[in-house]
């Protein structure tokens, strides 16, 4: 299991030869406010490291972009973004909140600002977190191939009717969910789509993935937490005109009858900085409201 904080091969690398990170600030710079951010960051980061900026705007490939640390502005959604065009070649991200809840994206700016010297000598703990391969098997044939962060779902879609859903794991059968769709999440994604349909909270460095039906027809359906040494497929054996396999958020395919749609560990790891002060509990409690109110952004 992959639970431990290292620092990063990278930004270990470069301070031991003394030279300086290279800092890529990423945003979606077409919206202004984030833009405006941006550009009043950047100078305070090259006062410490070399200031780069990309566009989460556009579909750069940051695979082939090099850089050491990437610092998100914006919110949990540009975090996914940038995980997403970081492809297989993960490097270490922190993210500066300017949206609303933040469970990735937790620094305020005032606090990355405060932060910057510490963050910028590179030797902060980074811990890894699953991501996940799913792949859309038909006839025998992988048709489509995603790289993910939160979850994996099967959508009923029109007509709205309910849904059957085989669900094997290690190639047994498990059971046939009759319902809206089936969620199976990583611990990331469990504060997300996972979380609004009712799914439990997994500790983000857990190993592990969540299988959630989505309004299931029998009661006694209930979320189910699961290794992730296994892998999961979804059947649907009889797809409605619209139902629709989804990665992230992001529209993969129409399903037809027969698809499976496999998903297992990736090798890849998003890579999460860590700041002191910063735990999941005190996460929880602000973002979640636990505190007493929801802690929502404008």
């Amino acid at each position: 299991m992959i639970n431990s904080m290292t620092a990063s091969t990278a930004t270990r690398d470069a301070t031991k030869t003394g030279q300086r990170l290279r800092v890529m600030l990423l945003a979606d710079i077409g919206r202004a406010h984030l833009l405006a951010e941006v550009e009043r960051l950047r100078p305070l980061v090259a006062k410490h490291a070399d200031a780069l900026v990309g566009d989460l705007g556009t579909a750069v490939d940051l695979a082939h972009t090099e850089f050491d640390l990437a610092v998100v502005v914006g919110g949990d959604g540009s975090m996914l973004r940038a995980a997403h065009q970081m492809g297989r070649r993960q490097r270490p991200v922190l993210g500066v909140n300017l949206g609303k809840l933040g469970f990735l994206a937790d620094l305020s700016p005032d606090e990355f600002v405060n932060e910057l010297a510490t963050i910028c000598q590179g030797r902060l703990p980074v811990v890894e977190h699953l991501m996940y391969e799913c792949s859309v098997v038909r006839g025998g044939q992988v048709v489509h191939r995603r790289l993910g962060l939160n979850e994996v779902t099967v959508h009923a879609g029109p007509p709205f009717t309910i849904l059957d859903v085989d669900l094997y794991v290690d190639s047994e059968l498990v059971t046939t969910y009759s319902c809206d769709g089936l969620i199976v999440s990583t611990p990331i994604g469990s504060t997300a789509h996972s979380l609004s349909a009712g799914g439990p909270i997994l500790r983000q460095d857990l190993q592990a993935f969540v299988i959630l039906p989505i309004s299931p027809h029998t009661l006694t359906n209930r979320p189910v937490v699961d290794s992730a040494e296994r892998v999961y497929e979804m059947v649907v054996p009889e797809p409605h005109a619209g139902t629709t396999i989804v990665t992230d958020g992001r529209v993969v395919c129409q399903a037809e009858p027969g698809d499976r749609v496999r998903v297992e560990r990736s090798e890849a790891r998003f890579k999460l900085v860590a700041l002191p002060g910063h735990s999941y509990y005190r996460t929880l409690r602000e973002k979640l409201g636990w505190s007493g109110r929801l802690n929502m952004k404008t």
